[in-house]
């Protein structure tokens, strides 16, 4: 959920019809250049789909992730990756084949996203698996022209939710936002929320708002704050006003609150940042009526609500939303293993981590659709071939059972590629982040009503 702003007057939100992105226009028109590469059959660079291939030679994926930056990220993903390559490796492979991971630091910078792209396709990667960055208008374009799959990103951009070469495992941000509006509209009074102000940032507020109302509540309060700041004093002070406000104040300008019945909420959505964002808020938050505070994983976790006061702190009583069952269920078991045999006590790799898990859930999937080949060919096309004709994927009960279509049911608001809209409500209970219900609750109803338009 982070990125710096570009001052591009283009609209970050989707149509409510499906329309191709540049990067897919990007793939077709390489599908185009491929007819006449074939009468030419030279200067015409790497062909879509040929990456790969059989025999003896080790799989090559890529998994790439900002790393030591000021801004969000998650070193935790390719490293275990490369633990998961040492797991599957001691245990013959996959198929029979060695799997070659390479890792790139994408840096939250385009540049580095496009060059790890770059990468991918020189190296002839069949895959990009379990990535996170926010840069898609600089990576898809790369894969798309190769024709690599993209499978489980983060689900930070829109691109995810449209590119026909991406396979996301989870609902992204739009899922998390609206199962926690949903979740809100009932025991909030005024709602402010707190994102970054950047162009994934933007999105936020339609599916949180989205949420809110589906729920019977008026809108949030949107407060812009920088992606790296130090401090946050201002955007503490401006959300607790608009939270504690009677209704009657203004709101970005206008009037109209955004009241409900109960308590207001402060909703944080600042990744990485939001453990400082809460420094700033609990200093400013004695000179107003009390608040309850939610968020979604990702921007918190068990670490960042003990270093905030744990059961004495803002989150206790937090409502926070997930993608995934929390990190003590036995779902997680088999992930677990492969951190205690191959991670060699890699501090980065963290089981609680949303990052780590999205990544093991998409090895989960590319193992299968590898598996399913039953010792064919493994190239970029060949895994495409097997996503695509319906390969239905089991995770274990980690998300629901994944199977891609290359419109689905969300495809009237711009997200056709959306298959798992699936969240799970946590809280904080004694300072300890736990399951507020059991199982999941889907948002595809209630993100069918965005006003993305």
């Amino acid at each position: 959920m982070t990125g710096r702003r570009r001052t591009s007057t283009r609209s970050t939100f989707l149509p409510r019809s499906f329309r191709f992105t540049r990067s897919v226009r990007a793939a077709a028109l390489s599908a185009g250049a491929l007819t006449a590469c074939a009468s030419l059959a030279v200067g015409c660079g790497v062909v879509p789909g040929t990456t790969g291939g059989s025999g003896d030679d080790p799989i090559v994926v890529m998994t790439w992730a900002p790393e030591e930056t000021s801004a969000t990220n998650e070193p935790g993903m390719p490293a275990f990756a490369r633990a998961y390559a040492r797991w599957a490796n001691a245990a013959g492979g996959l198929n029979g084949r060695k799997l070659k991971v390479l890792t790139c630091n994408e840096h939250n910078d385009t540049v580095a996203a496009a060059k790890c792209a770059r990468q991918a396709v020189k190296e002839h990667a069949v895959a990009v698996v379990g990535s996170y960055s926010q840069h898609s208008d600089a990576f898809f374009p790369h894969l798309e022209g190769a024709g690599i799959p993209y499978i489980g990103g983060y689900g930070v951009t829109n691109a995810e939710f449209t590119s026909p070469l991406s396979y996301p495992v989870n609902g992204g941000q739009p899922a998390l936002l609206a199962g926690l509006g949903k979740a809100l509209a009932t025991s909030c009074g005024p709602v402010s929320l707190v994102r970054p102000d950047t162009i994934a940032g933007d999105t936020l507020p339609t599916m949180l708002d989205a949420g809110l109302t589906a729920g019977g509540h008026d809108e949030a309060a949107d407060q812009r704050a920088p992606e790296d700041a130090a401090e946050y004093a201002t955007q503490a002070e401006t959300a607790l006003a608009h939270a504690t406000d009677d209704g009657t104040g203004p709101r970005n300008g206008t009037a109209g609150q955004g009241k409900g019945t109960g308590k207001g909420c402060v909703v944080t959505a600042l990744g990485d940042r939001t453990s400082t964002f809460m420094d700033s808020f609990r200093r400013t938050r004695a000179d107003h009526p009390e608040v309850r505070t939610a968020t979604v994983l990702g921007s918190v976790d068990q670490t960042v609500i003990d270093a905030a006061g744990a059961g004495s702190g803002p989150f206790e009583g937090a409502y926070v939303t997930g993608w995934y069952p929390e990190a003590s269920d036995p779902a997680w078991a088999q992930m677990k293993k492969v951190i205690s045999e191959a991670a060699f006590s890699d501090t980065r790799i963290d089981p609680t981590d949303t990052g780590v898990q999205t990544t093991w859930i998409a090895y989960t999937v590319f193992r299968q659709a590898v598996e399913s080949l039953a010792g064919g060919d493994v190239t970029a096309r060949t895994v495409r071939g097997a996503l695509d004709d319906g390969l239905q994927i089991s995770t274990g009960g980690l998300t629901p059972t994944l199977r891609w279509q290359f419109s689905d049911r969300l495809a009237s608001i711009g997200f056709p590629r959306l298959v798992n809209a699936d969240v799970t409500l946590q809280t904080v209970r004694k300072g300890r982040l736990v399951a507020a219900r059991k199982g999941f609750v889907d948002t595809t109803k209630t993100l069918q009503k965005a006003a993305v338009g």
